[in-house]
């Protein structure tokens, strides 16, 4: 039995990252450390966790006010969008269509349609359909912008923009290799829960039930290979061949959210309380249901460490990892499913 999550790990930790200028990407410990800069990558994913988030104080607020303004402040006339940014509040490269285009997308479009302010709603939009004028060629960002488009079009169903990206990425998305490995990719790498949720929400936002059995399909396929022994055992950092089964090591605390988030929206979508089973699995691995029977976060700071080692947790506590550790406590929070 897995217990249930009853409040959320504190945003103390996010906090004390962000800076009035965003948020700060990387940690040594629970230590910020303001030479490495910020990234559009951590920002959008902060936009998206505050934007979830039911009930939010004050300094929560202006958080969600400033990661939305970084986002969209990373864009340009073109629809590309710059990633880093210095500690001294200067962006540090030119704009592309790299993973963060697609979670800028992902992030402007969740706002587009949950942010609580509808001035704040209203920016998004605007910012979404600036990235729209360009096109990504990486699979991987495509699937982050597909989550923002189909967000956005389950919120304005006459988004033309939105409704083109899904149309124009779903028979990529759902391209199987062989009949064998029906993954889109010929190997399994990072973040690989979000291909499968981006087919079902393509297929749920067109009205596709084809579609969204395909990432159904795709879910089940991915949680056969990272589930050993009861407990998640994900892709490490370095990615995972065809043939490749059992633990490895670094695995990273953003496969596991990618996962969550994927269970929750099977959940939404189908109503079946496996899915919702799943979320809390990838909850309790933060617990220590995991390969080293070790916590991923420090609960004083709720900041995530940054990856579990053969020897144990990576105890820096990074922007991206104390994201992915809150989101999925969120999704279990949210699927709020008492046990296994």
């Amino acid at each position: 039995m897995i217990e249930a999550i009853s409040s959320r790990p504190t945003f103390a930790h996010l906090k004390h990252l962000t800076t009035k200028f965003g948020l700060q990407e990387h940690a040594l410990f629970d230590v910020p450390r303001p030479e490495h800069g910020y990234c559009v990558d951590d920002v959008a994913r902060g936009l998206i966790l505050l934007c979830r988030e039911p009930a939010l104080d004050s300094t929560e607020l202006a958080m969600l006010e400033l990661y939305l303004d970084f986002t969209l402040r990373a864009l340009s006339e073109e629809g590309g969008c710059h990633n880093r940014m210095d500690s001294e509040g200067n962006w540090a490269d030119e704009p592309g269509t790299g993973d963060w285009w697609g979670r800028a997308m992902w992030g402007l479009g969740y706002a587009a349609a949950h942010a609580p302010l509808a001035g704040q709603r209203a920016r998004a939009v605007q910012g979404f359909h600036l990235l729209a004028r360009t096109i990504s060629p990486d699979l991987k960002s495509l699937s982050f912008a597909t989550l923002g488009a189909g967000e956005l079009l389950l919120a304005y169903p006459d988004d033309s923009d939105a409704r083109c990206i899904l149309e124009g990425v779903r028979k990529r998305l759902t391209h199987s290799v062989s009949s064998k490995w029906i993954w889109p990719e010929k190997r399994l790498n990072y973040s690989n829960g979000s291909v499968a949720e981006a087919v079902i929400l393509i297929g749920w936002a067109l009205g596709d039930a084809t579609t969204v059995a395909h990432g159904i399909s795709l879910l089940e396929f991915l949680l056969d290979i990272e589930t050993n022994s009861g407990h998640f055992s994900v892709t490490p950092a370095e990615g995972r061949e065809h043939d490749e089964r059992g633990m490895g090591f670094d695995q990273q605390p953003i496969e596991i959210v990618a996962i969550a988030d994927a269970c929750a929206r099977a959940f939404q979508v189908t109503g079946e309380a496996r899915w919702a089973a799943e979320v809390q699995r990838a909850w309790s691995w933060f617990l220590g249901n995991n390969d080293r029977g070790v916590e991923m976060f420090d609960p004083e700071t709720g900041g995530g460490y940054d990856g579990l080692h053969d020897r144990g947790p990576n105890l820096n506590q990074g922007a991206e990892s104390t994201i992915s550790m809150l989101s999925t406590a969120q999704q279990a929070l949210r699927t709020g499913l008492s046990s296994l």
